[in-house]
């Protein structure tokens, strides 16, 4: 028979189904001791003040994350967002007072990274022109960051002179970059001639290589290279080969 499945003993069987098992008993005895014990203790918190959860799904609306994508990230009903920062109107309730600690923890955790914002997003391209040109500096030509990254080599170029991007093209320059940054290209399809045009562009460009940059500061706009002059690979002897992955997909 359909319907929704069984939920597993605890204590919201206890509560929504009846079910008054070993398990079940013992998991509500638990909960009531526990809030006991915090209540006599000052620690005892049911729901907690929604203004700083407000705020935050404010600022992160501001990051072009909006509540379907928040509440995707924070695995919550986005209708229960929706009610903490508009209330809702087709029940004539305003803005929510209060809100559970856990949902509240749920949605201060979220932060609009990469890997939370949604793909169409636009953002600064700085940190991908970096990783670009740093793979350049390794000796790696334009045409073949572009056949995997899936681009032309006229999109590629364009790539390089942008202001922003979206979060998909980050996300993948961002991984080729991580694939390819300490590679030999010489050992993986790239011909001596190729090789030394794409150095003597980087030179001419001043590009910085990959050891002049942290993770933590390659996509912050104010930050600098390591060092007037940092060691390249340029010239150091090619390590050993490695298997590298295939195209990254736009």
């Amino acid at each position: 028979m359909g319907g929704r499945p069984e939920r597993e003993h605890g204590y919201a069987q206890y509560k929504l189904d009846g079910c008054r098992c070993y398990t079940c008993g013992f998991a509500n005895a638990a909960y009531y001791e526990a809030r006991e014990r915090a209540i006599m203790y000052g620690t005892w918190q049911p729901f907690v003040d929604a203004a700083p959860v407000r705020e935050h799904l404010l600022r992160l609306r501001d990051c072009d994350m909006g509540l379907r994508r928040v509440a995707a990230v924070a695995e919550v009903d986005r209708k229960r967002l929706q009610a903490i920062l508009t209330g809702r109107p087709e029940r004539g309730t305003p803005p929510q007072e209060k809100v559970r600690p856990a949902l509240a923890a749920a949605v201060l955790a979220v932060e609009p990274t990469l890997d939370n914002l949604g793909g169409s997003t636009l953002i600064g391209a700085i940190g991908t022109r970096r990783r670009l040109q740093a793979l350049g500096a390794c000796g790696w030509p334009q045409a073949q960051q572009a056949r995997r990254l899936g681009w032309t080599d006229n999109n590629f170029s364009a790539l390089l002179r942008q202001d922003h991007v979206i979060v998909r093209t980050a996300l993948a320059v961002r991984g080729l970059y991580e694939q390819m940054w300490d590679l030999d290209p010489r050992q993986h399809g790239v011909d001596n001639q190729a090789y030394s045009r794409a150095l003597n562009a980087a030179r001419s460009n001043d590009w910085s290589p990959p050891a002049a940059w942290d993770d933590e500061t390659i996509d912050l706009p104010g930050a600098k290279p390591r060092g007037a002059h940092v060691e390249s690979p340029f010239d150091a002897p090619a390590p050993p080969a490695r298997a590298l992955a295939g195209a990254v997909s736009r």
